[in-house]
Order: C-alpha cells, then structure tokens, then sequence
C-alpha cells in the first residue's frame, strides 16, 4: 500500500480498493504517458482520520508563507512576452493566455502567473500537455500542497487529487435536482488554520454539452457593498467550518462534527494588497459575537451580493487538456452539473496552501487601486476629497 496522507495510527485503515469504474480513454492515456502505476487500481484512497481532534491536527502548525505574486514583476513581462494571446474575459474576473505550456514555466514565470491570478482572479490554459507530476510541482511553487485527507489521490503522488464525478457518484448519486458535490457556489478549505490559496484543476477529460464552471470575483462582491455597510463587516471575524464532518472522540455518540476555525470576513490579498469579501455559503457558520438571527440577516445579504450579480462573474466552457488556476482567496466557484453525468469527466486537482487571512483596515478596494471608482462608491469624506460636488446624502 501506498503511504497514507497522514499518521495511519489515527485513520480508519481500509485496503486499497481495485477500479471500481472505466477509466476514461484520455484520462488513462495521460496518465500512462506520465509513468503513474496503474496495477494497485486508481484512483489511491488515503485512510480517513475518524476522529475530530485529529482531524484538527493534520494541519495546526504556524506555516511561514511568501507569496509569489508579491515578488512578481508588476508589468508581467516574462510571461506576456512568451503568450501569443491573452484574453480577459469579463471586465472584472477571468483572463485566458494561449501560446504557453504551464510545463515550462520559467520562475520569473511563474510568479508572474501568480501576480496575473490575484488581479484576475481566475486564468485559463487550454491544450496543456501536463502531467500529474508537473501540476503538484507547480503547486509546491505556490505553497504547501495541500494533502486532501477525504479525496482520492493519483497513485505515487499525494497532494494530486483525482475530481472524477462519476466516482463520487457511486457514494453520493446525484440529482438533476439534488447535483450535491462541488455543484454549489463554494470556496475551498476555508476551515484550514491557513488556508487555500491557490487552486489548478486540470480537466483531462470533459463532456461535450455542459459542465461549465463558474467564479465570481470576492473584489466585486465587496464593491457591490455601500461604504456605509463595508464598515459593518470590516474586522468582523466568522466561524468557518469543513466539508466534512468527523466524530468526537471525546462524545462519539454526540453524532459528526465539523472542523471549525475563526477568519475575518473581509480579508486582503498579500500580492495586490486589495480587500475581497471573504464568504461562502457552503462553509461559512456563523459571524462572530452576532446572534444567530443577526448573522443569518447578514450572511444571507453577503451570499446574494456575491451569487447573483453576473457581471462579477465569468463562466468557463472546458475543452479537453485545459487548467484553470484560480485564488480561492478572492473568489468563489461553482462547478455545474447540467450534463447529468451522461458523459465522463475527469481531471486532477492541486491546491497550494497560502497565509493566514488578515484584514487590514487601510487597504484600498480593487476598483479604488485602479481608479475606477463611481460617486456612489465613495462615503461622503472621499467624496469631498475627490472633487465630486454632486454627492449628496439624504437626512
């Protein structure tokens, strides 16, 4: 058996189960090009901790990070330079490069990549030549890869997770009704002591008709805010808890229970140094010090600022052998299930580490940094400073 993602003498130990489903022929055909061993069956299951005090262990050590967008180039020089296309694709989230291979990503490179994600919050390569083995070294380029201790792995190499529905599937069936899984708007790890930053989802194998995904920009979604409102929320600290549950092994009859870890709900990105809206409505429980009536007033207004204005949202149609790398720090993404699982998809996901979320009440908004602010986005102060005469406030 492979090594175990973590401590086996805190897991659930289960052998290694053969393939269960048809790999598809160009998931199985990269694969075998990239030397992955396929014989102990695919995709790897790491053994699951039972338990929620160990749960809270496999990551609850002060990580140092630096980001590699703050030590890019500003002007992005070494990548432009070597893309023969690059496309925004919305105003505000999602940028498309053609012409370069992640592969061969120089250094300067792939800092520029880094700097380029937490402007645009999402970029798309399409026809990767990629292997499960470059995509994790990439990752570790960007931070600690994250060992998912729920997900399957590919075989050999932990930290590359297999997103394969119809696997999830044979556990969970979903629904046209009920799709379930990552079909639902959503921001990855945030119960992590420090969590995601950087995300790559290579999607080897896709359906022909449907299975876009969507992100929505946590710059915008802050923006949309009044200025009077951004200063409820500026410094409020929420409750953000994991995916999955675990039993206390204090109270194991007490029934599962969630990971859970305190994050400011706006935070601010080290490489642009901008404010985002930091919420989901997947994960996020509860603001700190509100009661629940309060929080849920709240929470719910923020869920819908970010879910249901398009225009701070970028839907992306696959095509075979592309990545998306988007900052799960500044966005949130919705993966939908329109396809019904007629068709096979499959692709391999890593996920670097970043900083522990941090609020800084002097950082400016995205739109404030480039200038592109509305009389309405400014508070009255501002407003009178920037020479806008016509603001006016009713009483």
């Amino acid at each position: 058996m492979a090594p175990s993602a973590i401590d086996e003498s805190i897991v659930d130990v289960v052998e290694q189960k053969k393939d269960t489903l048809p790999l598809p022929d160009a998931a199985r055909a990269r694969l075998t090009k990239a030397g992955i061993d396929l014989s102990n069956g695919y995709p790897y299951r790491p053994n699951k901790p039972l338990y929620l005090q160990d749960a809270y262990n496999v990551r609850n050590k002060e990580r140092a990070y630096e980001d590699a967008g703050a030590r890019a180039d500003k002007s992005k020089k070494n990548l432009f330079a070597a893309a023969t296309k690059v496309t925004d694709l919305t105003a505000h989230i999602g940028t498309e490069i053609d012409g370069i291979q992640l592969k061969d990503l120089t250094p300067e490179q792939r800092d520029e990549l880094a700097l380029l994600i937490a402007e645009r919050s999402v970029v798309f390569l399409r026809d990767q030549d990629l292997t499960p083995q470059k995509q994790k070294e990439l990752g570790e380029w960007y931070g600690e890869v994250e060992i998912h201790p729920q997900a399957p792995q590919v075989p050999g190499n932990l930290g590359v997770s297999v997103m394969w529905p119809d696997l999830q599937a044979q556990q969970f069936p979903p629904s046209f009704r009920k799709p379930g899984g990552a079909s639902r708007w959503h921001s990855d790890l945030v119960h992590e002591r420090q969590p995601a930053g950087i995300t790559h989802l290579h999607n080897d194998t896709v359906p022909t008709v449907g299975g876009d995904t969507l992100w929505a920009s946590g710059y915008s979604a802050y923006e949309k805010l009044s200025p009077e409102f951004r200063k409820i929320i500026d410094g409020k600290k929420a409750v953000y808890r994991s995916a999955h549950p675990y039993l206390d092994r204090e109270n194991p009859e007490a029934g599962p229970k969630y990971i859970e870890r305190i994050h400011p709900l706006v935070r601010v990105h080290p490489a642009t140094g901008w404010k985002a809206l930091w919420v989901n409505r997947a994960m996020t429980d509860r603001i700190v010090g509100l009661d629940k009536a309060e929080s849920d007033v709240i929470l719910n207004y923020l869920y819908h600022v970010y879910e249901d204005n398009p225009d701070i949202q970028v839907r992306f149609r696959w095509t075979p052998n592309t990545s998306a790398l988007w900052d799960n720090r500044i966005t949130i993404h919705n993966a939908s299930w329109d396809y019904g699982g007629k068709e096979p998809r499959h692709g391999t996901r890593v996920t670097s580490l970043a900083e522990a979320p941090y609020f800084d009440p002097s950082a400016p908004t995205r739109r404030q940094a480039l200038g592109l602010l509305d009389k309405d986005e400014l508070d009255p102060l501002e407003a009178t400073t920037a020479g806008i005469k016509d603001y006016s406030i009713q009483t």
